[in-house]
């Protein structure tokens, strides 16, 4: 290991190491006070001699011609063992449960590989969260990638503890574990989770990593990569089912801008690098299913939007690498409506292959694209009404702006602990099917009409 003080200059989180001729990108390092006190980094840039470190944790203090850096030829590891269940580790992967440090001789990179796409396995098997917004209409499959788009104020929180309680696949007895990863949260954010999974007994199958807003924001940028070579371990060695839960990336992605405006980058959209699509990537392309493995990686991103912003550069990106959104909608929340998602907005792109006959039932397509119709056109009357008035509108009408009122109370609306099956929401779906006309359920097979729905209209 080489040792240097030729520390030149500070700039933010960055050191400025001068005259070094071979350090390796990701190299780890060790900065010495001239106090004694340690500090970790890694070397994020090297050119012409010189090596740019990122240092995790303040930078005062540090004196030029007196500090030491060494550096230690090899790139940031996590041990990695079953023990890991049960325990709360911070940003960097080390103990912060009072427990003693994680004993394996395992250790594994954290940056980790997107999976090759010859090997990945076709996400087809529903996973039953309980909700059944997300279950009957963005319903989420094992080895996808959901994020929630939520804003400031809103139960994003609620809804992943809920998600991580309740989620299952039906018919299957099954490893299951949750790799909670927090960036930038609050103590009290960080309570409730801790609180949340050891009063319903997940905590025993929960590994989590709190990097919390008053902890070095540059550690946020390794958080998320601790935890999912952890899930990794865990699905692909272990054979487990894992669901990974990052909250929140907006966090994350302040620390991005944070480090590219310490390197005097030029700034891309609001500031944020030019290469945060591709580093956002290196994250949410880790879920899914590898041919052979029993395991798998199903990832529940959140990220609270600036503004409530959908455009802001954060969404949009996220929104072209996952497979769909889940949104939540201020209005729904305002009428004590939980959880407030909005439907219209709401997308799961791989939602056809975990549905149908033998996955959940034959008529979910129907009555999910039937709800969407009647809903969205009951939204759409709302509007209207509000400038022409109720009286204006047909009987017909009428009842389509009445059935949007029931289906957000409803089928939208559920308790914080209400686990649904997907029976149960299918059903409910055509007990509000019954508000309206037969002749205008146009998107739903007759004999399922039959079938599932004739006994509501008795």
């Amino acid at each position: 290991m080489l040792e240097f003080r030729t520390v030149s200059q500070i700039s933010g989180p960055l050191l400025f190491v001068e005259n070094v001729e071979n350090a390796g990108y990701n190299e780890v390092v060790e900065i010495t006070l001239p106090n004694g006190e340690k500090k970790s980094g890694q070397v994020l840039d090297t050119r012409k001699g010189l090596a740019i470190v990122q240092v995790f944790g303040p930078t005062t203090g540090i004196d030029l011609p007196n500090t030491t850096v060494r550096f230690k030829g090899d790139i940031v590891r996590i041990p990695v063992s079953d023990e890991m269940l049960g325990r709360i580790f911070d940003g960097l992967g080390n103990p912060r449960d009072g427990g003693g440090p994680l004993l394996s001789k395992e250790r594994q990179e954290i940056v980790g590989y997107a999976i090759n796409p010859y090997s990945r396995e076709e996400p087809a098997e529903f996973i039953q969260t309980g909700i059944s917004a997300i279950d009957g209409m963005n319903t989420l499959v094992r080895g996808q990638k959901l994020p929630i788009f939520s804003g400031s104020g809103l139960p994003h929180n609620d809804i992943a503890a809920q998600i991580a309680r309740q989620s299952k696949v039906l018919g299957e007895g099954e490893n299951f574990a949750v790799v909670f990863a927090a960036m930038g949260i609050t103590n009290e954010e960080a309570h409730f989770f801790i609180n949340d999974f050891r009063n319903t007994g997940a905590f025993e199958r929960t590994v989590m990593f709190l990097n919390l807003a008053s902890d070095p924001s540059m550690e946020r940028i390794l958080t998320p990569r601790m935890a999912l070579t952890a899930a990794e371990f865990l699905a692909f060695e272990r054979d487990l089912h894992v669901l990974v839960i990052l909250t929140d990336m907006t966090n994350y992605c302040e620390a991005l801008r944070e480090i590219s405006a310490s390197r005097e980058e030029v700034p891309g959209r609001r500031g944020y690098p030019g290469y945060m699509y591709t580093d956002l990537s290196t994250i949410y392309e880790r879920a899914g299913k590898i041919k052979g493995k029993k395991g798998s990686v199903t990832q529940f991103p959140i990220l609270t939007m600036p503004g409530d912003d959908i455009t802001h550069p954060i969404p949009d990106l996220t929104g072209y690498i996952t497979e769909g959104q889940i949104v939540l909608s201020r209005d729904l929340f305002h009428k004590n409506i939980y959880p407030p998602i909005d439907v219209l907005l709401s997308l799961s792109r791989l939602m056809n292959q975990g549905i149908g006959k033998g996955k959940t039932r034959e008529d979910h397509r129907g009555v999910a694209d039937q709800l969407y119709s009647a809903y969205a056109r009951g939204r759409d009357l709302r509007n209207l009404s509000a400038i022409v008035g109720e009286g204006a509108l047909t009987p017909e009408d009428r009842q389509f702006l009445k059935f949007a009122d029931e289906f957000e109370k409803r089928f939208i609306g559920q308790g914080r602990d209400e686990d649904r099956s997907i029976t149960e929401t299918l059903d409910l779906g055509w007990e509000l099917f019954a508000m309206i006309p037969e002749t205008e359920l146009k998107r739903v097979k007759k004999e399922f009409i039959e079938r599932y729905g004739r006994r509501f209209r008795q």
